[in-house]
């Protein structure tokens, strides 16, 4: 991870498969055009889009100026981000058509010499994830991954398989063609400021590092969950589930940061070693629970959704219980729940802290709890116990809190942009490593091979009721994530 200044990379051009996708338009674009109002792109860059629609380079500039236009009401195109449009370029071709990847490489040469980029080219795979691999193919066998006369990169988006095997084939597929370090299999949460913060919080603070451990820490409860249901992705999530869609990504890299142990340094591999020595240490469910540990839930009136099936048995809502067999942890469970169609969006982060060992007031006092919000709004609280004013001796919760936006200002952002820029540099630190992805999977494959029974929830819920007994078992119960105390002060 850079820690210096941040400064323009060198030059380089940027090729986008699935130029005129949905996650183009909606994030990329708009996270381009934030790097180059910022002055992190290189001064000497080109932006290529290549898909399989049929489209000129004006027609691709027009596309774009729309879609930024469509981002952010005050999102004008003028300075960086208007020269970063109008010398955006676009290629048709096949993704797994080796003449298109010949007539790809002639235009990257004939680009690269327009904008003196140097030969170095990162391409980014925006494309669904059954084309990862013919791609990086075509890619390699028309020689465009090798790095004799430039630096050569691809980001692939998630998932990365779908199973343990799929992954483990796709891995042994793409070092076919490039190097470990090439790859930058990108997981967006980790853009997000919030949860990069969780290294700084945890490691810059010298009151929070030594409570960071089982000795203080009852549970830690992660949620990210979705108010919309599948929308237009249906055909495609129906094959997916909650599961697989959020829980080896997202979740188990949340658990990682908050719970691996301190690296030597902030240098990529040094970061990424902790990760996976973590990510080896999880379990699901104490020994012997098994499928008890793991909860699945569908949504009323999903069976009905466009494109699902009338029988489907596909997950909306999973929770489940980790833990983590070290030193560190043992004993602290990590609850784990995402769903759609459910109370709120929220991705939030739940510590809670073990009571004092003796009471000396008259009714308990309240539980402590940090609260790490990473979405929508960014920012972290903590939960104490105080006096109500007045004669009697009475506790009640009250939070000392900080949001991003209060302490250093708002700015338009995707997510994207750190993650592009630390590409753009080389820096792996916030993606995934080949390990990582396989013991993400290794750890969800018993449940995707023997999965519980599906149970029913209602529609704006926070899950079905037995997500509610997977902690209740133990005298626990979910967290309010109202970003306020659940009670206040007579």
């Amino acid at each position: 991870m850079d820690v210096s200044p941040r400064k323009p990379p060198g030059p380089c051009a940027v090729v986008i498969f699935g130029a005129t996708g949905d996650l183009t338009k909606r994030k990329l674009f708009p996270a381009f055009c934030n790097l180059a109002r910022d002055g992190l792109l290189p001064k000497d860059f080109a932006l290529v889009g290549f898909g399989r629609n049929d489209m000129s380079s004006a027609a691709f500039q027009k596309h774009m100026g729309e879609s930024l236009a469509a981002y952010a009401t005050d999102c004008s195109l003028v300075g960086e981000c208007k020269r970063l449009v109008d010398t955006a370029s676009y290629l048709k071709g096949q993704y797994d058509n080796a003449q298109s990847y010949a007539a790809l490489k002639a235009f990257l040469d004939k680009t690269g010499k327009e904008h003196n980029t140097g030969g170095n080219i990162l391409f980014y795979l925006s494309v669904p994830p059954e084309l990862f691999e013919p791609i990086v193919r075509q890619l390699g066998e028309a020689g465009m991954l090798d790095e004799k006369d430039g630096w050569r990169r691809v980001i692939i988006e998630k998932p990365f398989g779908h199973d343990l095997e799929s992954a483990r084939a796709l891995d042994q597929a793409l070092k076919h063609h490039a190097k470990e370090r090439q790859y930058f299999r990108i997981d967006h949460y980790l853009g997000k400021e919030t949860v990069q913060n969780v290294l700084a919080f945890r490691f810059a603070n010298g009151i929070i590092e030594p409570i960071w451990r089982n000795h203080f820490i009852d549970n830690v409860q992660i949620t990210v969950a979705e108010e919309l249901g599948v929308e237009s992705r249906a055909g495609y999530y129906d094959q997916t589930g909650a599961v697989r869609d959020m829980v080896p990504n997202h979740l188990l890299q949340l658990v990682a940061m908050l719970a691996m142990e301190p690296p030597a340094s902030l240098a990529a591999e040094a970061v990424r070693d902790e990760k996976s020595k973590l990510l080896s240490s999880v379990r699901v469910g104490r020994p012997g629970e098994g499928a008890a540990a793991y909860v699945r839930g569908q949504y009323d009136g999903y069976r009905q959704e466009n494109e699902v099936k009338a029988d489907s048995d596909t997950e909306t809502f999973s929770a489940l219980e980790l833990r983590i067999e070290n030193w560190r942890w043992a004993g602290v469970p990590f609850y784990l729940r995402t769903g759609k169609r459910m109370a709120r969006r929220v991705t939030t982060v739940v510590v809670e802290f073990k009571a004092a060992p003796h009471v000396i007031f008259p009714t308990a006092a309240p539980v402590n709890l940090l609260k790490i919000h990473i979405q929508p709004d960014e920012g972290i609280a903590l939960r104490l116990g105080a006096k109500v004013p007045g004669p009697q001796m009475r506790l009640a919760p009250v939070e000392m809190a900080f949001t991003y936006g209060d302490y250093f200002g708002s700015k338009p952002h995707t997510g994207y942009e750190t993650l592009i820029y630390d590409a753009l540099l080389g820096d792996t630190t916030l993606f995934q490593r080949a390990d990582t992805i396989e013991l993400g999977w290794r750890i969800v494959q018993p449940f995707l091979d023997n999965p519980p029974p599906l149970t029913a929830y209602a529609q704006k819920s926070w899950g079905p009721k037995e997500a509610d007994a997977l902690l209740a078992k133990e005298g626990r119960h979910w967290h309010s994530l109202d970003g306020r105390p659940q009670e206040k002060a007579p």
